[in-house]
């Protein structure tokens, strides 16, 4: 019989809310710019940054667009499967993982509201640019920059994990 006293360990599925908070975010950004914004309309914000409305039919900068319609599904599957992943990895996680457990839940989150997107409309609403000059980055919205903000956290992560390990197994020098 399992002792009924002995206490769980807190996963890593306590960064979901946060998660969730990013996927209302985007959506109620998104749903604010096609209610007050015709499509490719522009408003400037400050000098390297407008709000201009445009669509993705691809992945990030737009890669795949113009392949006919299967793409919206390769990369709904995609975002769900890597969803789910990460959701499994949260649950493993000990609370205590904490740049690791926050860059998943961005990444659920920027997936998410991206997926939503794809299945509501068949593309991906982008509203956020930014540029200099003449020069653009192509457009994206809040769950694209949680998917950058997370991945970058991820690395930052691999790099402090083996940073740590090396700095465990260094030979204690004598005097």
């Amino acid at each position: 019989m399992p002792n009924q006293g002995a206490i769980k360990p807190v996963s890593g599925l306590r960064y979901l809310w946060l998660a969730l908070l990013l996927i209302v975010i985007d959506q109620f950004t998104k749903q604010w710019v096609i209610r007050v914004f015709d499509l490719y309309e522009s408003v400037a914000v400050m000098p390297y940054f407008n709000l201009t409305y445009v669509r993705n039919y691809g992945a990030a900068f737009s890669f795949l667009a113009d392949q006919g319609g299967w793409q919206r599904y390769l990369f709904t599957v995609l975002a769900i499967a890597i969803t789910a992943v990460l959701v499994v990895w949260l649950k493993r996680n000990p609370v205590g993982l904490w740049r690791q457990n926050l860059a998943f839940a961005l990444i659920i989150s920027g997936a998410i509201g991206n997926v939503i997107d794809r299945i509501i409309y068949g593309y991906v609403i982008d509203f956020l640019d930014v540029y200099v000059g003449d020069w653009h980055w192509p457009a994206f919205n809040v769950a694209d920059s949680a998917i950058t903000i997370g991945a970058a956290l991820m690395l930052l992560e691999a790099f402090f994990e083996q940073r740590d390990e090396r700095t465990d197994k260094q030979p204690e020098q004598s005097s």
